[in-house]
């Protein structure tokens, strides 16, 4: 089970009343923050994980299902960073079960409000949104000891990614 702690805008939108999460996310990247962004005119949501700050970026169409389109797109982009299948299928299936909480951490918050400010550059070229996600996932942090996310996330399973990894990634990967 998963806990995702959404932005007042998100739970307003929802028509959802937030408590404080009574149990953890079973998940090794913890619990996800979302917030639902308005950028150049589209309407996304950006997802974060608590543990790595990985950064997701989704269209924010079909509100109510997007824990699951979260969970497909978590599994998009532990792909590209090489996650062993068997890993990727368990965070995944911890997925399947959400409950939604209150924001915790405003630490996540401020990681949130600097992706936004890039995202912000970012879309006018176009590009996938897993594109955007990989773009954002490079970015360094300093929750995370001015490393970035995707490093992060490949420590978490276990991996290690050199600097060089996913500078491109092919068109025809990311649809």
């Amino acid at each position: 089970m998963v806990t995702i702690r959404i932005t007042s805008k998100v739970a307003s939108k929802l028509k959802v009343q937030l408590g404080h999460a009574e149990s953890q996310s079973t998940g090794k990247l913890g619990d996800w923050y979302v917030n639902l962004l308005i950028i150049k005119r589209q309407h996304l949501l950006l997802a974060v994980s608590e543990r790595t700050l990985l950064p997701i970026v989704m269209p924010a169409r079909d509100l109510k299902l997007f824990p699951l389109r979260l969970s497909h797109d978590l599994e998009l982009l532990l792909q590209q960073l090489g996650v062993p299948k068997k890993e990727i299928e368990a965070e995944t299936r911890e997925m399947l079960r959400w409950t939604f909480a209150k924001t915790a951490s405003r630490q996540v918050l401020g990681s949130m409000n600097d992706f936004a400010n890039l995202l912000d550059a970012y879309v006018d070229d176009g590009a996938p949104l897993l594109q955007q996600s990989l773009r954002l996932g490079r970015a360094p942090c300093r929750p995370l000891g001015m490393d970035n996310p995707l490093r992060a996330t490949a420590a978490l399973f276990g991996m290690t990614m050199p600097p060089e990894a996913l500078k491109f990634v092919p068109e025809a990967v990311l649809h």
